[in-house]
């Protein structure tokens, strides 16, 4: 009895005296280090995120306070302009929204080139476009094929919250999350919906960083279609195509 006591605690003693092999530390100590690393981030992204949570909530506020000043300042001004006996002429628009409603056949080689340029590739597409003086003579040139006209704000947002894609290393990514914008256009501070709803309404110095960034529309047919006889008339004589003004908003109503 006394030899196997003696045999055992000689086990015991033998096995206490075993090291740990030098690259099992090593590796226990790089796991360590990556777990810690892992635990940082998902730290820091935490609150990064909820920092971007305020900034955007507070970027909304300061938008839709802007927007309710300019429009109290155009009923203002209408009323004076109206007590005064004269009219009230608001500022020229800035932007206008091309739908491209006709195929490719029969189209010529210029209007298909003025169509790429606006990338209006496809029937239904449709994008934003800054007004100038090159840009509305391109627009005459494709009336023909396309229709358009002036979006309210309140269009531009469902047409962001909608259809709204943003283009991510040449693919066409949904704008499901602010952070696809942060991605893309975060560069020149347009880091959520707000921010790009404001600079793309307002026509703002990075309008073409949002604009290209926003991939082209693609709308569906609108709900009763358009008519075979008079999709080919212009607008002013009955028919669908070419400039249509604010009438633009309702054709987007049926289309989204």
């Amino acid at each position: 009895r006394a030899l196997l006591k003696k045999h055992h605690f000689d086990i015991s003693e033998t096995s206490t005296m075993v090291k740990t092999p030098e690259s099992v530390l090593k590796k226990q100590a790089t796991q360590a280090k990556i777990a810690e690393q892992a635990k940082q981030a998902c730290y820091e992204a935490k609150q990064k995120k909820r920092q971007n949570k305020k900034d955007a909530i507070a970027a909304a506020e300061k938008y839709a306070a802007e927007y309710k000043a300019a429009d109290e300042a155009s009923v203002a001004n209408r009323r004076q302009a109206k007590a005064q006996g004269g009219f009230y002429v608001p500022a020229q628009p800035k932007i206008a929204l091309i739908i491209r409603i006709r195929g490719i056949i029969g189209v010529s080689p210029k209007a298909k080139k003025i169509m790429q340029l606006f990338r209006l590739r496809q029937i239904h597409n449709a994008t934003f476009v800054k007004l100038n003086e090159s840009t509305i003579r391109m627009l005459r040139l494709i009336e023909p094929y396309v229709t358009y006209g002036y979006p309210t704000r309140t269009t531009i947002e469902k047409l962001i919250y909608k259809r709204g894609f943003g283009k991510l290393n040449k693919q066409r990514i949904p704008i499901a999350d602010n952070s696809v914008i942060e991605e893309g256009v975060g560069s020149v501070g347009i880091k959520c919906c707000a921010d790009l709803i404001h600079e793309i309404s307002t026509v703002g110095p990075h309008f073409k960083e949002a604009n290209n960034f926003l991939w082209p529309f693609k709308l569906t047919s609108p709900r009763g279609g358009f008519s075979n006889k008079t999709k080919l008339v212009h607008f002013l004589e009955g028919g669908e195509a070419g400039n249509r003004g604010e009438e633009i908003n309702k054709l987007v109503k049926r289309m989204i």
